[in-house]
């Protein structure tokens, strides 16, 4: 008989945990698995990708409008509403991904005796009070008790479980490492109709949700600072900024006042950023903090040279041989001098490609990812 998982996301949006959990919905071994979906609300470009197969369960169908608001009162009811699935749909496990629904998770599990596999996606020292502004100790001390109540925590970077043990006053090493897996193959049919790159530009694309730790202030400054000694005979930068957020307008209006010779462009929201990946001749990620970064896998998965800042994960995808050119975190001058040196000496930027494409493959299939998470499942 197959073992009936839920896996649970806020929605699917687009950003990296929903990437990541709808690459585990379409790789689970079906032969032994039987995967559902929980959902906050069924939002998001991604639904439409969720394998036919896949029951999805969203708290917002059944919640009612116009309720008077106390604290803990859509927690209890989310808590309460995943209870009731986990029983209606006989559920064998439960796949939390992201803290959010770790603090849903867990008290509806426990109560019911269903085992947990419970994913840390960030650093939390610096994530959580990023998201969390309202009763941020309470929260801490709930997760760091939902934490403790799974049966496996699974971190996607060596940084982020080492964060999580000391934030939440985890057992050490009591955190699994499981690095984020790239699908290539399918990657590979997204850009199968990629245009060609442009020859009057060199051409850099940052994919990203416009907040404050995604550090995009930072690389229009850097852009702004690269310009002073351009090499000479090289294209001018074009920067594709890929996303929406916050603080957009803010970006927009900085890019206006820094920005003279080179180009950026805001072209908000692509649901297959994969073909801009693919056509640029850079991909450039400024993060103040990153767990595991998807769109650095997705860029190596493709062959396109990355530069990307210290921040978190990011480094952990260094072999012994460089695969991207690194910067300093907040740091525009730093992030500009890497930009010169890419721009200088694209033949090594091309040799760190292909040291990053075997990386890729050796240590992020996402074949071998879903079996490490299967065996977590049966366990």
């Amino acid at each position: 008989m197959r073992q009936r998982v839920l896996l649970m996301i806020s929605s699917m949006r687009g950003g990296g945990s929903e990437r990541q959990t709808l690459l585990l919905l379409r790789h689970l071994n079906r032969a032994r698995f039987e995967p559902h979906l929980y959902v906050i609300e069924r939002a998001g470009d991604l639904i439409s990708e969720i394998p036919d197969d896949v029951r999805v369960h969203s708290f917002a169908d059944g919640l009612r409008p116009n309720q008077l608001y106390f604290p803990g009162r859509i927690l209890r009811q989310q808590t309460a509403d995943l209870r009731d699935r986990i029983v209606a749909e006989k559920i064998a496990v439960v796949y939390d991904r992201t803290f959010t629904m770790s603090l849903i998770a867990a008290p509806a599990c426990q109560r019911l005796g269903i085992p947990r596999v419970s994913t840390i996606v960030s650093p939390p020292e610096r994530a959580l009070p990023l998201v969390e502004k309202r009763f941020l100790r309470w929260k801490r001390w709930r997760l760091s008790a939902a934490y403790r109540q799974a049966r496996t925590v699974v971190a996607v970077s060596k940084i982020a479980a080492r964060s999580a043990e000391t934030y939440y006053n985890l057992f050490p090493d009591s955190v699994t490492v499981i690095p984020n897996p790239v699908d290539r193959d399918d990657l590979l049919l997204k850009v199968a109709a990629t245009p060609p790159r442009d020859p009057d530009h060199v051409t850099m694309v940052c994919v990203g949700r416009m907040t404050s730790e995604k550090g995009h202030a930072d690389l229009i400054r850097a852009v702004a600072i690269s310009e002073s000694d351009w090499p000479a005979g090289v294209p001018p930068l074009r920067l594709i900024m890929v996303g929406d957020g916050p603080l957009r307008s803010q970006l927009q209006q900085l890019a206006t006042e820094k920005v003279r010779r080179h180009t950026i462009e805001f072209v908000g929201v692509d649901p297959n950023p994969a073909p801009r990946i693919a056509s640029a001749n850079a991909l450039i990620l400024p993060s103040l903090f990153e767990g595991m970064p998807n769109v650095v896998l997705e860029a190596m998965a493709l062959g396109t040279p990355v530069i990307a800042t210290r921040a978190g994960g990011t480094i952990e995808l260094m072999d012994h041989e460089p695969t991207m050119l690194l910067a300093d975190p907040g740091n525009p001058l730093s992030l500009a001098n890497a930009i010169r040196e890419f721009v200088s000496d694209r033949d090594a930027a091309i040799l760190r490609a292909d040291v990053a494409l075997r990386y890729v493959r050796d240590f992020h299939d996402v074949n071998q990812t879903t079996r490490r998470i299967e065996e977590l499942f049966l366990s």
